[in-house]
């Protein structure tokens, strides 16, 4: 993610990225799934950072993950649940 990062320009934000996107597969992850996907995508100076569980089957999305990803530096982010598995997000500042 990182590398990905850096390819587009940016390098300013590593710390936060680093951890904004481990705290997005660890949430993944404890949703008990065979697999965990990440997407990355910039736009006007801000990485959208996604995680998805690939666990259906989950009830409403857990939320207390939220206040984690705001103090670790997300001027935005989310959860929600749909068919394919928990989607957990943040959106990075560049």
């Amino acid at each position: 993610m990182l590398g990905r990062l850096h390819e587009w320009g940016y390098r300013e934000a590593d710390k936060a990225a680093s951890s904004l996107t481990e705290l997005l597969v660890r949430t993944a992850v404890a949703d008990g799934g065979r697999r965990v996907s990440v997407h990355l995508a910039d736009q006007n100076q801000q990485a959208l950072i996604v995680a998805l569980s690939h666990q259906p089957g989950l009830a409403v999305a857990d939320t207390a993950v939220l206040p984690e990803l705001t103090g670790l530096g997300a001027v935005s982010c989310g959860t929600d649940t749909a068919e394919d598995g928990r989607r957990v997000w943040a959106v990075l500042d560049l």
